[in-house]
C-alpha cells in the first residue's frame, strides 16, 4: 500500500505568502487556504489582546500561588517561577509568529504548523494531534468552578445536582455566544476580560495598600525577609511549580486560532503585537498580585491554602464578610470570561484537513456564519465530562493528563520550525521577516523538555499533588500517544493494504464558500471495475 505522496515544493507553495494562484494552492498539502474566509473579518487588535486575555486571566491566579509555594518552599522562588513562565510563553510566541508568516490564512494555529511542519508520514501528526485536541477540548473545569462559586454568591447549598445543573447552564449559554454570532462574542469578550482586569487591578491595589501600612496587617515585610529559606531543589517539585505557573499563563497564543480572520493589512504583525501587549500586562499583573498574598498572608497559611490562597488575602486584609461577597464574583467571573472562540477554530481547521467524520458538516458555516459544527462539538464534550465525572480527584486527573500530550506536540513544533526552514531554503524562498532567533526557539523548546522529563523524578515525601502514583498521568498521557498511533497504523497502512486501495485528499467547496479535504477511497484496478471505478469516502460524509 502506498499513500499519494506530496512533494515538498507544494507543500512549501502553500506556506508562500506570495503564492496568489487559488489552483496551486488547492492542490499543497493540507487543508485548502481560504483566500476569502466565510467566517469573516471581525477580529481586531483590541479582540486580539481581549482573547488572550480571556484565556490567561482565569482562575488560576486565584487559586496557584499557594500549590507554587508549597512545591518551591521559598518565596524567592516563589516570584522567579511567576518571572520564567512568560519568558518561556515569550519564546513560544516568536515561534507562533514566524509560523504565521509562513501560513497567515490559516486559523488554528497548532494545528496548521504540525500539518506543514512533518508532512510525512503522511497524516501521523495531524492525526495524533486531532485526536488529542478533540477528546480533550472540554470545557468543564471552568464551568463547574463557575457554577460552585456563583451557588456561594446566593448561599445556596452546593450539592453535586445543582452544581450539575448551573454548569451546564453556563456553558449552554457561553457556547451560545460563540455559535450565534462572531461579532457579539467578541464584544462579550471584551467585555467580560475587561472587567476581569479591573479585579485584578483592585486586588494589586489592595497590595499596595497592605505595603503601605494603611490595612490591619501588622508586619507586611514579614515573609520577604530570608526570601529564599527553605528552598527546594528537587527536580519534580519544581516542574510541578512551572507545570502550574505555565497553566496560569496558558491563551498567550489564543489569538493566533483566528489570524484567518484579523481585520488588517497585516495580520501576523497584528496577531504578534496583540500576543507581546497581553503577555506583558498579564506578567505584571500576575507578579504583583503574588506580592499582594505574601505581604498580607504568612507564609505557612500560603502553603496549605491549597486553592484558596485569595480568600485567605480578602479575608486577611477586609474580614470575612468582605472576602465572602467578593471573592466568589472575582473567580465566577474569570471562569465565565473563558469563553472558546478559539478552541473551535482549532477543530474547524481538524475538519478541513479531513480528520473528522462530516469534514462538511464541521467545516461549514451556515447558517450563521460561525463555527457551528464544532461548537456543538465542544459541547457534547463538555456536558459529558460534566455529567459522567462528578468525582472531584478523577477530574482533576483529566486536566492534569491534558497537559502531557501537549508538551509532546510542543516539541515537535519547536524542531519543527527548524525543518520547515531548511525545506523552505532549498525550495530557495526567502526568510520569514517575522524570524524568531534561535535563542527563542531552543527557549521553548527546553521549557517543554524539561517538563516531559521532570515529572518522572521521584517528589520529596508530603509533597506530591496527587494521592497515587505521581508519574501516573505522564503513563497514561503516552498511552493516548501511543493508542493514536497504533490508529493511524490500522487505518492509513493496515486497512488500505487490506482493502487494496489507497488514500486520496479530495478538496470541496461548499455552499457557504468553505473549502474542505475529504479523504477517499482509491481502489486499485480489479477492484475498482467491480466497483464501477467510484471512490468512495474514507470516513462518514455528509
Amino acid at each position: 500500500m502506498t499513500i499519494d505522496n506530496v512533494l515538498d515544493s507544494e507543500i512549501l507553495a502553500q506556506s508562500g505568502e506570495d503564492a496568489q494562484d487559488e489552483g496551486n494552492t488547492l492542490s499543497a498539502a493540507g487543508a485548502p487556504i481560504e483566500r476569502n474566509n466565510p467566517l469573516g473579518y471581525k477580529v481586531t487588535l483590541l479582540s486580539c489582546v481581549m482573547l488572550n486575555l480571556g484565556r490567561m486571566l482565569g482562575a488560576g491566579i486565584y487559586s496557584v500561588p499557594g500549590v507554587i509555594l508549597n512545591s518551591v518552599g521559598s518565596v524567592g522562588l516563589l516570584f522567579i517561577f511567576w518571572l520564567l513562565a512568560p519568558l518561556f510563553a515569550f519564546g513560544g510566541l516568536m515561534v507562533y509568529s514566524e509560523y504565521a508568516s509562513m501560513f497567515p490564512k490559516r486559523s488554528g494555529a497548532e494545528v496548521v504548523y504540525l500539518e506543514q511542519a512533518y508532512p510525512r508520514p503522511k497524516f501521523l501528526i495531524p492525526i495524533m494531534f486531532a485526536v488529542t485536541s478533540v477528546l480533550l477540548s472540554f470545557s468543564a473545569s471552568n464551568s463547574l468552578i463557575f457554577a460552585q462559586y456563583v451557588l456561594t454568591i446566593f448561599d445556596v447549598p452546593i450539592t453535586p445536582e445543582r452544581q450539575t445543573i448551573v454548569a451546564l447552564a453556563v456553558c449552554a449559554v457561553g457556547m451560545a455566544l460563540v455559535a450565534l454570532s462572531t461579532k457579539w462574542s467578541l464584544r462579550a469578550v471584551n467585555i467580560l476580560t475587561g472587567l476581569k482586569v479591573l479585579s485584578l487591578v483592585f486586588l494589586v491595589f489592595t497590595g499596595a495598600l497592605v505595603l503601605g501600612g494603611f490595612t490591619r496587617i501588622s508586619d507586611p515585610y514579614a515573609n520577604f525577609r530570608s526570601p529564599f529559606s527553605e528552598s527546594t531543589t528537587n527536580p519534580n517539585s519544581l516542574a510541578t511549580a512551572l507545570v502550574k505557573t505555565n497553566f496560569a499563563f496558558a491563551g498567550w497564543h489564543n489569538a493566533f486560532n483566528v489570524i484567518g480572520e484579523v481585520h488588517t493589512r497585516d495580520p501576523v504583525r497584528t496577531v504578534r503585537k496583540a500576543g507581546l501587549l497581553s503577555l506583558l500586562l498579564v506578567t505584571c499583573l500576575f507578579f504583583f498580585v503574588n506580592v499582594a498574598y505574601v505581604a498580607a498572608v504568612p507564609k505557612d497559611e500560603i502553603k496549605n491554602s491549597g486553592q484558596l490562597i485569595a480568600a485567605l488575602f480578602f479575608q486577611r486584609v477586609y474580614g470575612e464578610s468582605f472576602a465572602a461577597q467578593t471573592m466568589p464574583i472575582m473567580v465566577a467571573l474569570s471562569c465565565f470570561g473563558n469563553i472558546t472562540i478559539g478552541q473551535a477554530r482549532v477543530l474547524r481547521e481538524i475538519a478541513r484537513q479531513g480528520l473528522l467524520p462530516y469534514p462538511r458538516f464541521f467545516a461549514s458555516t451556515k447558517p450563521f456564519g460561525t463555527p457551528l459544527g464544532p461548537v456543538c462539538l465542544k459541547y457534547f464534550l463538555t456536558v459529558f465530562v460534566i455529567v459522567a465525572l462528578p468525582a472531584r480527584d478523577a477530574f482533576n486527573f483529566l486536566l492534569d493528563l491534558s497537559s502531557y500530550p501537549n508538551l509532546v506536540f510542543h516539541v515537535a513544533t519547536a524542531i519543527g520550525l527548524w525543518l520547515l526552514r531548511r525545506r523552505r531554503a532549498l525550495a530557495g524562498l526567502v526568510p520569514s521577516k517575522y524570524r524568531a532567533r534561535n535563542i527563542y526557539v531552543s527557549l521553548y523548546l527546553l521549557s517543554a523538555v524539561f517538563l516531559l522529563i521532570m515529572p518522572w523524578i521521584p517528589p520529596e515525601p508530603g509533597h506530591s499533588d496527587v494521592s497515587f502514583w505521581y508519574a501516573t498521568y505522564c503513563v497514561v498521557g503516552l498511552c493516548v500517544l501511543a493508542v493514536c498511533g497504533i490508529y493511524y497504523w490500522l487505518w492509513i497502512i493496515v486497512l488500505p493494504w487490506l482493502g487494496g486501495y489507497t488514500i486520496v485528499e479530495e478538496v470541496e467547496r461548499l455552499e457557504d464558500g468553505a473549502l474542505t479535504t475529504r479523504l477517499t477511497r482509491k481502489y486499485q484496478p480489479s477492484v475498482a471495475m467491480v466497483d464501477n471505478g467510484e471512490q468512495q469516502p474514507l470516513i462518514f460524509s455528509t
